[in-house]
């Protein structure tokens, strides 16, 4: 284990903390809280979304940093089009066509050996707060009856984790990696696009927050025009995303997540 006096993060998430490290890379450093076994998970994922051909940062070892654990990446320059986006609103009917097409390309490529994406809903599902025992199983009855997939599925596909550099945009996070449907895919993204941004406190300035609507409206259109959804199954599917989310425990998202749910099992 190092031992090593820390400058401030160049950037913070709910699960970790980016820092500068030598040589052109970043330390990815996991919050202590988080389970032992999420580094190497990342960093095979991370090694597999790189062979798959997906524009991301390359992924070097596996560190332990003052009794936390973390991962070292390639550094990439530019920022993220959350940023942009907050920076320079009239770039969003250009930044929602560009994360639809990137997330559909992404949809069409398959790999092996990650959890299913129903088969991470059900676990999270499962553990979730807020549900009562009735409910839970409507929702887990509701997941069961739908399509399953092998695409690949990021899991957590939002601007704030699409990076824009000289070299186009890459896509970063993978923690979340899924083989599924990639409408189950679309319906989390969607989700977080309505119901993230009261949980994302200042990553969203006033302004931006007026023009979130927009912006999904958008994405949903290009993406589903990309990727129809044949069998009509986005709101179920939104239904056991939004079930599954409350297992993160993002309060100010609390009410909207459930409102969700329960309108879902009354269709």
């Amino acid at each position: 284990m190092m031992e090593i006096t820390l400058t401030k993060p160049i950037a913070e998430g709910r699960t970790a903390e980016i820092y500068e490290w030598q040589d052109n890379t970043i330390l990815k450093l996991y919050h202590e809280w988080c389970p032992s076994n999420w580094v190497e998970y990342e960093s095979k994922v991370a090694h597999a979304v790189v062979e798959a051909g997906i524009p991301t940062p390359v992924a070097g070892e596996i560190v332990e940093v003052n009794g936390r654990r973390g991962l070292i990446f390639e550094r990439v320059s530019g920022i993220s089009m959350l940023q942009d986006m907050n920076a320079r609103p009239w770039n969003l009917y250009k930044h929602a066509r560009t994360m639809a097409e990137l997330q559909f390309k992404i949809n069409q490529l398959s790999f092996t050996g990650f959890m299913s994406y129903k088969d991470g809903l059900a676990h999270e599902i499962r553990k979730a707060p807020h549900l009562d025992d009735h409910t839970r199983e409507q929702v887990l009855h509701i997941l069961s009856s739908l399509q399953d997939g092998d695409r690949v599925c990021h899991g957590d596909f939002h601007p704030g984790n699409i990076m824009l550099t000289d070299k186009g945009a890459i896509v970063i996070d993978w923690i979340t990696v899924r083989t599924g449907n990639p409408i189950a895919d679309f319906t989390r993204t969607s989700m977080i696009l309505t119901v993230g941004p009261k949980g994302a406190g200042d990553q969203i300035n006033p302004i931006m927050m007026g023009f979130i609507k927009a912006f999904h409206k958008i994405y949903t259109r290009h993406y589903l025009h990309l990727m129809p959804d044949k069998h009509n199954e986005r709101h179920k599917w939104l239904t056991v995303n939004a079930a599954a989310r409350l297992s993160e425990q993002i309060e100010p998202e609390r009410s909207d997540l459930i409102a969700i749910v329960e309108k879902g099992i009354r269709q």
